[in-house]
């Protein structure tokens, strides 16, 4: 009798481990080394289309915490961010899957879906610095590939598409659950996603695609990672599936700018740094000391002149340095790009001279009162545009010399934006150009989507901000008008963008705007019975 019985339970055992053998997916010990950073596992297999999980398999990082934070930073506000970051030490000691449906439910509840665009504007640059240059090669760069994720559509979408250049159809991500345009917290379940996207159908599309564009074989291979969500696509679809372990993920490089089938040129938000919990933390620590640290800034710009404020604000961490072209900083004229509210603040300042004003371009009413120096708006009519700033070279208006933004609009990234040619429209004269580079290390002090007159408070709460003011050679405008305008304000554009190793664009404000706001980046305001467009100065 013992004899049987050990018997039938030897069987139901083996029957057992066979069951689970069919349900899990076994993490591979990582591959071989390459020189040239392939994951060799796949690089060795033919032409085919590849399944990659986004969270642990295209992403470098093994957690999604530092994504979630930013959502409910940007998205949700400074308490729904806190609030997080207290939940941190709960959510450790839940399991991957049931982690990322507690952090949806605290960053997206209650958030309007419409007015959603942090996945859009400000996700993708921290989700590409931290896409793996070896699984990008061997999966994405050479193959159709299928991307999976746990993480809802709204926050993986937009940079798959966009950056990756993956089609709509080829994301495999739940949708968040709404109620009246406003998110519920709440994912779909996996069988909900599958049914809503047909995944066999575009599996087999990928297939036939792959075998007529590159004549392979249509094999389907995978790249595991984090959690177990959508791992029956895996065990159904794969005929190798290549699971990264810890170690392996540690040896990973980041995906150099210039493999980026999509340069990031645009990207919205307040928080310059990846927000892991002990970075969000030190965040929270410091902001206290920030706002009062910004508000000694403030008052030593308003109340001390040039030549006591420079080594003031230096001693108050306010690094700068000034490349001077002793020639050029006599003119009237200063043309330069622009990365802050504070450029031309830093050229009168590297220039020591205080009869220098700023055309800018409706900034808010309370950046205007904190200006130690003059400024004026311009309107967007070119004809009086144009009267204003002669008037003020000529010396009327005050007299004196003028800084001008030709871009328009910041830009966070090493490229220039398309110099509009209205300071060379002035004619008899000469334009100094100013190479402007800034650094940050905590907070952005421009934005596209936010609320503008915070842009001083959050640029002087970084701790140690810097500037490097540069005056290149001047550039005479000649008569002024027409083609010969263009030809200067290029000009100018090729000697700053020289001179920082900067990319020349030929994008403008509006196609900023039109990606990170949804709108041109005008705004509309009502005086009596007229009303204007003018334009936000981000």
């Amino acid at each position: 009798m013992s004899k049987a019985f050990a018997k039938s339970l030897s069987q139901l055992n083996k029957a057992l481990i066979r069951r689970l053998n069919a349900l899990i997916i076994r993490a591979q010990p990582p591959p071989p080394s390459r020189p040239d950073g392939r994951v060799a596992a796949l690089d060795a297999l033919p032409a085919s289309v590849a399944l990659c999980k986004v969270e642990g398999g295209l992403l470098m990082s093994s957690s999604t915490f530092p994504y979630f934070m930013l959502v409910a930073l940007e998205a949700g506000g400074i308490l729904r961010g806190l609030l997080l970051l207290l939940l941190y030490p709960a959510l450790r000691l839940l399991g991957h899957g049931r982690a990322i449906k507690a952090m949806a439910v605290v960053s997206f509840l209650g958030l309007k879906k419409d007015a959603f665009r942090a996945g859009r504007a400000a996700l993708p640059k921290l989700l590409l610095e931290d896409v793996s240059a070896e699984v990008f090669d061997a999966a994405a760069r050479r193959r159709r590939c299928v991307f999976v994720s746990g993480m809802p559509r709204a926050m993986v979408e937009p940079f798959l598409r966009e950056y990756l250049g993956v089609a709509a159809d080829a994301v495999v991500a739940p949708d968040m659950r709404e109620f009246r345009g406003r998110y519920l917290g709440v994912m779909q379940g996996e069988s909900e996603v599958l049914r809503g996207l047909d995944v066999e159908k575009l599996i087999a599309s990928c297939r036939e695609e792959e075998e007529e564009e590159k004549g392979g074989d249509g094999v389907v291979v995978g790249v595991g990672g984090l959690g177990s969500s959508f791992v029956h696509l895996f065990q159904k679809h794969c005929k190798e599936v290549y699971v990264p372990t810890e170690s392996a993920r540690r040896r990973w490089h980041a995906l150099p700018r210039r493999w980026y089938p999509k340069p990031l040129i645009f990207h919205d938000g307040r928080i310059a740094f990846r927000p892991t919990p002990a970075a969000t933390l030190a965040m929270f620590m410091w902001l206290p000391l920030g706002a009062a640290l910004a508000a000694a800034r403030i008052a030593t710009f308003l109340l001390l002149p040039f030549s006591l404020s420079v080594p003031l604000l230096a001693a108050l961490g306010m690094h700068s340095r000034l490349i001077a072209n002793p020639s050029s900083t006599n003119n009237n004229l200063f043309a330069c790009n622009h990365r802050s509210l504070l450029d031309p603040l830093y050229v009168a300042a590297a220039a020591g001279r205080a009869d220098l004003a700023a055309a800018t371009y409706s900034i808010s009413r309370v950046s205007e009162i904190l200006s130690p120096i003059p400024t004026f708006r311009l309107t967007r009519d070119r004809a009086a545009d144009r009267a204003a700033m002669q008037a003020r070279l000529s010396g009327g208006g005050g007299g004196g010399g003028l800084v001008v933004c030709p871009e328009g609009t910041t830009c966070r990234e090493p490229f220039l934006l398309r110099f509009s040619p209205l300071f060379a429209e002035l004619g008899g004269g000469v334009v100094t150009p100013v190479a402007l580079h800034s650094a940050v290390g905590m907070f952005h002090g421009t934005t596209a989507g936010g609320w503008k007159a915070l842009d001083p408070l959050f640029l002087l709460m970084n701790p140690v901000p810097a500037y490097v003011v540069q005056f290149l050679d001047a550039v005479d405008c000649g008569a002024g008008g027409g083609e010969a305008a263009r030809a200067v304000a290029n000009e100018v554009q090729r000697r700053i963008a020289e001179a920082l190793g900067y990319t020349c664009t030929g994008l403008t404000r509006r196609d900023k705007y039109l990606m990170l706001a949804g709108n041109e980046g005008l705004v509309h305001v009502d005086r009596g019975a007229r009303k204007k467009k003018l334009t936000l100065w981000g």
